[in-house]
């Protein structure tokens, strides 16, 4: 009887259809080349440690790009913490012992191993293309926190070049591309959030795209990036920065497309972004868990579209997503509604929904109503976790209005809600503390609270 051997599925490339000549980043007004790219990788890679992780601290893009694919091609794991600061780093390198941290600027305060990313251009001659196991885990990505604490989420190789190569379809389409052309991105959200990694990291080493290396924040920082590339551009940002822009009289160059993620996109900010800019705002749904799985024009109040291979079933406690490429299915918080031709509406969320009294409401609609108020700017509101002497997990929330009163806003609120719904506290701030994407940590907005 003869054995039967199961041969290992064969390695999968770093890039796809690798033309050394591609530009894959534009750096300080230069444009780099996948041979110049694969030759700092290579560089990069052979002086890491052994180690099985790295907490990959890189801010700019295109080291963030090479110290990723550099920590792949060895074999080891992205480690992509919820933040940068010195104790959320810490917390993440004692859950991976062994770990060391990469970066490519001195970092003070981080442990011994803190390792220098080999510096750009530095002569390496070596242009082949990595090949990285498709069962390797490339990646593990953090949750923001907004509705407890962080947890970590793995991404395998083969798991992130299929979610990529669903959003390569959907903004090629979007962008109107033409077969053989690129189109260059400019990105508002940093590489370790899941979105920056899907939309500016992954989308260059996938399809037919080149990314600015910067990380602009303020509108005119987003108007001299993008001037910085050609067109076609896409810009991919979040509704806190998108409503930035269209606030400051700053005129971008012409864009081709926009992206919106990580927090929910208002139809009208969509329109009014479509109309200023004469571009496509593409909405994408998605989680660290999933990565993106579906797609809109929010400006049409289109339903979600739901990519290709993924499939929802609604339970008690969200929602179980499947796709071909998990590990095992996935439970969202978020409440949806299927539709017809693979379409859903979103309903909410599971963790969203508050009952006292009986009654029920929602946070994101109390948070709505309170956005609504003459002179808001910025408003959360949440549930408390310690009960009051009734028994009653209270409501409270933060708004930023900065010519109005607390006593003003709270009477006017009373018209719009449910007296059980009102908060307490009810804190008027300078600012919300939204981390870089814009997103609100649940420690953090309780930290204000008290303040």
């Amino acid at each position: 009887m003869s054995a039967v051997i199961e041969r290992a599925a064969p390695p999968l490339p770093l890039l796809n259809a690798a033309q050394p000549d591609r530009i894959i980043v534009w750096r300080e007004g230069r444009a780099l080349s996948v041979a110049a790219f694969l030759a700092d990788v290579h560089a990069a890679a052979a002086t890491l440690p052994t180690a099985r992780d790295a907490v990959n601290l890189c801010e700019d893009r295109y080291a963030f790009l090479v110290a990723f694919s550099a920590i792949a091609s060895r074999g080891q794991t992205n480690l992509l913490p919820p933040s940068r600061a010195p104790k959320a780093i810490e917390e993440v390198l004692a859950m991976y012992p062994g770990s060391y941290a990469l970066g490519e600027t001195p970092r003070e305060g981080l442990p011994a191993h803190y390792v220098r990313l080999a510096a750009a251009g530095c002569g390496s001659a070596e242009t082949i293309v990595p090949g990285i196991d498709g069962e390797q885990v490339v990646a593990i990505g953090f949750t923001s926190g907004s509705t407890g604490q962080p947890k970590a989420n793995a991404k395998t190789w083969a798991s992130v070049q299929a979610s990529s190569a669903h959003n390569t379809r959907t903004l090629v389409a979007a962008l109107g591309l033409a077969p053989g052309a690129i189109a260059h991105i400019v990105a508002t959200v940093p590489p370790q959030h899941m979105y920056g990694l899907e939309l500016s990291v992954l989308l260059p080493l996938a399809g037919p795209f080149a990314v600015h290396a910067g990380r602009p924040f303020f509108p005119a920082d987003i108007a001299a990036a993008l001037s910085e590339v050609p067109p076609p551009r896409l810009l991919v940002t979040t509704p806190i920065h998108l409503q930035a822009l269209l606030r400051d009289p700053v005129q971008l160059p012409a864009l081709a497309a926009i992206t919106s993620a990580t927090a929910p996109l208002a139809p009208e900010l969509a329109a009014e972004a479509e109309a200023r800019y004469g571009a496509p705002v593409v909405e994408l749904f998605g989680s660290t868990e999933t990565c993106v799985i579906a797609h809109r024009r929010t400006s049409r109040g289109e339903p979600w579209q739901l990519y290709p291979d993924i499939t929802l079933r609604p339970q008690p406690d969200g929602t179980l997503v499947h796709a071909p490429y998990f590990g095992q299915p996935v439970v969202l918080q978020d409440v949806i509604e299927l539709l017809a031709d693979h379409r859903f509406e979103l309903r909410g969320r599971n963790a969203d929904l508050v009952e006292i009294a009986g009654k029920r409401a929602s946070l994101a609609d109390l948070t709505r109503r309170l956005l609504a108020l003459p002179g808001v700017t910025d408003a959360v509101a949440i549930q408390l976790e310690d009960e009051d002497n009734a028994g009653v997990r209270r409501i409270a929330a933060l708004v930023v209005a900065p010519e109005r009163s607390e006593a003003a806003l709270m009477d006017e609120f009373r018209l719009a809600v449910d007296p059980v719904f009102l908060p307490r506290p009810f804190r008027r701030v300078a600012s919300l503390p939204r981390n870089e994407t814009g997103k609100l940590a649940r420690s953090a907005v309780l930290e204000a609270l008290k303040s």
